[in-house]
């Protein structure tokens, strides 16, 4: 998706570590303004032709020894300038001001207000405040530079957006790429505007530079490509059919044994009738539980799969005679995979993708992998695929990572394998939740208490990873406690503003759960559990229930994924805790927990609760950030 014209005009994004970096391009192209990324150590002489520079987000602090190699020869040209978040403190800090630790972080929603005596700020033109807005920062302006005024502040940060209107600098602690900044649209459509940009930017060529880019890639190589069965692997399975002809590609779907249930028959059954003849698939379960079977730590995990997921592809090419000169091997990986990886210079490893273990990095490094959709995220590749005329039954299927079930099973040693430094963290989150004041959340009458879960999950906080413990938000009254409660009105809003302020205040908490149900009697504690076929098969029976309620009811459509955690804790080694985990998202990069109708989670928990294994049923009420969508 990138292109290298330079004579277009063009907006530069400054690309400084952040999750969101790349969107922000992406955003500016779907407005019709053309923007490309650039690293902020490039030559000013490359950056001369730019209409305007973009400074993004990072992980790190502007006044860290180690910060991402920035030209400051940038801050000179006479070209509209707009910092965000690190880019805002960048800004800042850059034109004499200060930036330091704030007093509270902020992760996810907050009000914009108007400062007192607000400036005149074309970069609002058409926008009223207050306005809601998406933050992901630990560090603030505490003192403005010279020639800088406030525009607009959040009830934590006095300093959330600044403007100099002589120098044409605008500067905003919040992010306005992501969706959850509704307004954000409009600010980047000004800001082209005040860079004198035209919308002339079409997506229509995104297809066939796709396409050409394969072809040359490609040479005279075929390709062999891993179908998850997933909209991303489907994608890009059609394109390389577009590009190099059924002839030179081959789908390879692999059952490792951590699919849905049923799921290996249904996809195979989806591309025949679509008319995919080009696929073959390998049932490897047994070689992947093998290399996953005492396995605990999830990076380790992610890892092992995706190294089972290239020796399973030797032996099957070796099987079929592929000689390895004549192949080439393709994945569907998008941006949003690449940035979690931590795959571009500034930014920190969230998660490890199993597109980017090791074994799949010395192949990209020696050309051998195609990735046609890496500059792409969700939506854009749900468009590509409607372009191409697949089924709705393949675009919009909930996404379904490569290792599968594999990781929503969360493992465990027991209690002797909690080692001193999580025995303290876990006792240190404990005191903080028991001094959170949620009750100050709900009514009285609710009585609402809140603990952890004995178990930890990956978040993002800030453009790092996190890897702490979950809160449990209850509720006492009633037979139902949590369920119950969630059928009274505003019951989602304020379990949402008590999930993110638990998240974002309570020291070793980077998620917050409701708890729906626990089975009476039932004592809970961690248990010594792996990712085996009887916790699979566990797996596959609640989410089954879960996906096929949410498809009876409509609202399969209207999340964008839904995930079924099988938490190592219960009353017995045999028994299991289950999250249900429904997002809505349009980029991965950020998300909110699904707010489903009471009687939809009535009946999802009903059916789940008389599955025999069942002690415990929670729901995931944190965003992204702080959360990830998946726990591991």
């Amino acid at each position: 998706m990138e292109h290298n014209e330079r004579t277009r005009d063009r907006i530069v994004v400054l690309d400084f570590g952040s999750q969101y970096a790349h969107l922000i391009a992406k955003r500016l192209r779907l407005l019709g303004y053309y923007a490309e990324i650039a690293l902020p150590s490039s030559p000013v002489e490359d950056l001369r032709d730019a209409r305007g520079i973009v400074l993004s987000g990072g992980p790190a602090s502007v006044y860290d020894e180690n910060v991402p190699e920035c030209n400051g020869g940038v801050f000179a040209l006479d070209v509209p300038m707009l910092g965000l978040c690190y880019g805002h403190q960048l800004m800042a800090a850059h034109y004499g001001g200060r930036v330091q630790r704030g007093r509270t972080g902020e992760f996810g929603i907050a009000e914009l207000l108007p400062a007192e005596d607000p400036p005149e700020n074309p970069l609002f033109a058409g926008i009223p405040l207050p306005a809601q807005v998406w933050m992901s920062h630990q560090d603030e302006v505490t003192v403005l530079p010279p020639g800088f005024r406030v525009f607009a502040r959040t009830r934590d940060c006095a300093a959330a957006a600044l403007v100099n209107s002589k120098l044409r600098r605008f500067s905003l602690q919040f992010h306005i790429e992501v969706k959850d900044t509704p307004s954000g649209g409009k600010i980047l459509e000004n800001f082209a505007r005040l860079c004198g940009m035209e919308p002339v930017w079409k997506a229509d060529s995104v297809l066939e530079g796709i396409l050409a880019d394969i072809r040359e890639q490609a040479g005279d190589k075929s390709v062999l490509l891993f179908l998850s069965g997933g909209v991303d692997s489907t994608v890009a399975f059609a394109l390389l059919n577009r590009a190099l002809g059924t002839e030179r590609v081959l789908g390879l779907h692999i059952d490792n044994g951590f699919m849905r249930k049923n799921e290996s028959a249904v996809i195979a059954e989806r591309y025949k009738s679509f008319g995919f003849s080009n696929f073959i698939t390998e049932d490897a379960s047994e070689t992947f539980l093998r290399a996953i079977a005492a396995e605990t730590d999830p990076q380790k995990k992610r890892a092992a799969v995706g190294e089972t997921f290239i020796r399973v592809r030797d032996t099957v090419a070796a099987r079929l005679g592929l000689e390895s000169g004549a192949w080439l091997l393709a994945q569907g990986t998008l941006y949003p995979d690449i940035i979690e990886s931590g795959g571009t210079r500034n930014s920190r490893t969230i998660k490890t993708h199993h597109n980017r273990v090791q074994g799949i990095q010395a192949l990209i490094d020696q050309g051998l992998i195609i990735e046609p959709l890496r500059d792409l995220y969700k939506d854009e590749v749900r468009l590509l695929g409607k372009k191409l005329g697949l089924p709705d039954d393949f675009v919009f299927r909930h996404p379904f990572p490569g290792p599968g079930l594999s990781i929503n099973v969360l493992c465990s040693r027991g209690p002797a394998g909690v080692s001193k430094e999580d025995r303290d963290e876990y006792e240190g989150a404990l005191r903080g939740v028991g001094a959170f004041p949620v009750q100050d959340f709900f009514p009285k009458e609710a009585q609402a208490a809140v603990s952890v879960l004995p178990v930890k999950s990956v978040g993002v906080q800030g453009d790092f990873r996190t890897y702490r413990f979950p809160g449990v938000i209850s509720f006492s009254t009633g037979p139902r406690g949590g369920l119950d409660f969630v059928a009274a009105p505003g019951a989602w809003d304020a379990l949402e503003k008590a999930a993110s302020s638990l998240a974002n205040s309570v020291p070793g908490v980077n998620r917050a759960v409701l708890e729906l149900y626990r089975r009476p009697g039932a004592d809970l504690a961690l248990q010594e559990a792996y990712c085996g076929k009887r916790r699979l098969d566990q797996t596959r029976e609640v989410d089954a229930v879960v996906l096929g309620e949410l498809k009876s009811s409509g609202w399969y459509n209207k999340i964008f994924q839904h995930l079924t955690i099988n938490l190592p804790l219960g009353s017995t080694p045999e028994q299991g805790a289950f999250v249900l985990r429904p997002v809505v998202s349009e980029d991965v990069m950020t998300a909110r927990f699904a707010r489903l109708p009471p009687a939809v989670v009535e009946r999802i928990l009903s059916r789940i609760t008389a599955l025999p294994f069942v002690d415990a049923v929670y729901y995931d009420l944190t965003n992204k950030p702080p959360a990830t969508f998946g726990w591991e």
